[in-house]
C-alpha cells in the first residue's frame, strides 16, 4: 500500500469516527430536546422526536429508555393501548432483569389504567412467579390491590393491601369504603318480600313510599276482583298493572344501589387522585 493509500485510509477513519461522535451527541440532543418536550406537557411533540430519533440512530441505544419514553407520553395524553404498544416493545428489547421487571410493572399500571383488570391480574401472577422477582412480592400486592380499586372490589382490595401491612393506608380506606356500599343483592332481594324496602334502604325514601303505595294499591284491587268474582278484571289488574309495578320496584331497588356505590367509588378514586400521596397507576 503506498503512501497517498494509507493517508486516505486515514483520513477515512478519521472521518467515520468524528461523524459517529458527532452523530451520537447530535441524538443525545435530541433525545433531552424530547424530554423538554415532554415537561412543557407537549407528549405528541415529544413522541414525534423520539420516533425520529429511532429512524435514524441506527446504534439502537435508546431502542429501550425511548419506547419507555414513548409509552409514558401516550399515557399523559390518554391513550393507555398505544402506551402498552411501545412499553411491550421496549421489554422485548430490555438488556437485563430489571428492565424486564420496569416495564412488566409500567404494562400492570396501564392495564390498571384502562381498567382490563383481568389482564392486568394476568401479569402480575405472571411476574410473581418468576423466581428472579421474588423479593417483589409487597409491590405486586400493591398493584394488585389497585387492579381491584379501579374493578370496584374494595373488599378484594383491601385484602391485597392488608398482605403488606395490616396497618396499611390503602387497607384501611378500602375496607371504609366497602362498608360503607350498599348491597346490591340485599336491596334487591328484600324487595321482592316488601316493596318500597330496597329504596328505604338505599335512602330513597320518596321512591319508596310511592312503590310501596302502588303495590298496595294495584295488590288490593286485583285481591278484591277475585273476591267479588271479577276473575278478569283480577287477572288484568294483576298482571298488567300489579306485576308491573311489583316488577319495576325490586328494579328501581337495584339501580339505585349500583348508582349509590358508583357515586361512592367515584368519589373514594377522586380523593386518591388528589390526595392520596403514595404511588398510583
Amino acid at each position: 500500500m503506498n503512501f497517498v493509500s494509507k493517508l486516505k485510509l486515514i483520513l477515512v477513519s478519521v472521518f467515520i469516527i468524528t461523524y459517529s461522535q458527532y452523530a451520537q451527541t447530535d441524538f443525545d440532543a435530541q433525545y433531552d430536546f424530547a424530554k423538554s418536550l415532554y415537561e412543557q406537557e407537549q407528549y405528541f411533540d415529544a413522541i414525534t422526536e423520539l420516533k425520529r430519533l429511532f429512524f435514524f440512530d441506527k446504534s439502537e441505544k435508546y431502542i429501550y429508555s425511548g419506547n419507555m419514553f414513548i409509552g409514558e407520553c401516550y399515557k399523559q395524553g390518554g391513550k393507555f393501548s398505544d402506551a402498552i404498544h411501545f412499553v411491550t416493545f421496549a421489554q422485548i428489547n430490555a438488556a437485563s432483569e430489571k428492565e424486564i421487571y420496569d416495564a412488566g410493572i409500567e404494562i400492570i399500571r396501564l392495564n390498571i389504567l384502562r381498567r382490563t383488570t383481568s389482564q392486568a391480574l394476568k401479569l402480575i401472577d405472571s411476574l410473581e412467579s418468576n423466581p428472579e422477582f421474588e423479593s417483589k412480592k409487597s409491590e405486586l400486592n400493591y398493584w394488585r390491590g389497585w387492579a381491584y380499586i379501579f374493578s370496584d372490589d374494595w373488599e378484594n382490595a383491601a385484602i391485597e393491601f392488608s398482605l403488606i401491612d395490616a396497618n396499611h393506608e390503602l387497607k384501611i380506606f378500602s375496607e371504609k369504603v366497602d362498608e360503607e356500599q350498599y348491597s346490591v343483592g340485599f336491596a334487591k332481594t328484600i324487595s321482592y318480600f316488601i316493596p318500597g324496602a330496597g329504596q328505604f334502604y338505599t335512602g330513597e325514601y320518596l321512591s319508596g313510599l310511592i312503590s310501596l303505595g302502588w303495590n298496595v294499591l294495584w295488590g288490593y284491587l286485583t285481591i278484591e276482583a277475585f273476591i267479588n268474582d271479577r276473575v278478569f278484571d283480577g287477572i288484568i289488574i294483576g298482571s298488567l298493572l300489579w306485576m308491573r309495578f311489583y316488577r319495576g320496584n325490586f328494579q328501581n331497588a337495584e339501580e339505585f344501589a349500583l348508582q349509590k356505590n358508583l357515586e361512592m367509588s367515584n368519589k373514594a378514586l377522586n380523593y386518591l387522585q388528589y390526595q392520596y400521596q403514595g404511588l398510583k397507576p
